[in-house]
């Protein structure tokens, strides 16, 4: 019975001690992510949102009512919202309906504006925007379908997103016009660094 009981002891010994360095790893965790949990919710209190990708300039950009903010943040929808978060375009995490980040991309054409897609590029009255061809392949090498070819009068509530900064950018030259009213808020730069775009 001593031995039995010796053995019990042991065992519950063995579970406590289990217990205790659980508890202790958690509140470690906790005490290592607690900064830049606090470090995020300021930033989104006060509207500054941390650029990782290359499509823009990697940096510091805040929510603006100014008319020259000419940044817009949506969450996508549809293929286009799963293509980019399984190819790992959106990092997951954010804030959007399906638990990815939302894009931050340049407004390029607004209602009243005609544009046209073609195999150089994207023009907006006329104007090809730098950068703006669309690749078959991304910079891994999957596939890619670009926006069909042909002119598009953008009609009230959408809007076409480009980046003239990176030619690699998934935006508007593969996923279309974008309804203006899954846009959350429009932003401009606070301070960007120089960024090198990926190479092929």
């Amino acid at each position: 019975m001593k031995e039995k009981a010796s053995d019990l002891k042991r065992k519950f010994l063995g579970l406590s001690d289990i217990h205790v360095r659980s508890h202790r790893a958690l509140q470690t965790a906790t005490f290592l992510c607690a900064p830049f949990l606090l470090l995020y919710a300021t930033f989104r209190f006060f509207g500054i949102r941390v650029n990782f990708t290359s499509s823009l300039e990697r940096g510091f950009y805040i929510v603006s009512q100014r008319s020259s903010a000419n940044l817009v943040e949506f969450c996508l929808e549809g293929d286009a919202a799963a293509t980019s978060l399984e190819r790992g375009y959106r990092t997951p995490g954010g804030t959007c309906p399906d638990g990815g980040s939302p894009l931050l991309k340049p407004i390029a054409a607004v209602p009243g504006d005609e544009v046209e897609v073609t195999n150089y590029g994207v023009r907006v009255n006329g104007k090809l925007i730098p950068n703006s061809a669309a690749h078959f392949k991304d910079h891994r090498g999957r596939p890619l379908k670009p926006w069909p070819s042909g002119k598009y009068n953008v009609p009230t509530g959408e809007l076409w997103v480009l980046s003239d900064f990176n030619s690699w950018s998934f935006d508007s030259r593969y996923f279309g016009p974008i309804p203006s009213s899954i846009v959350q808020h429009r932003l401009r730069p606070l301070w960007t660094f120089q960024t090198k775009v990926p190479e092929p």
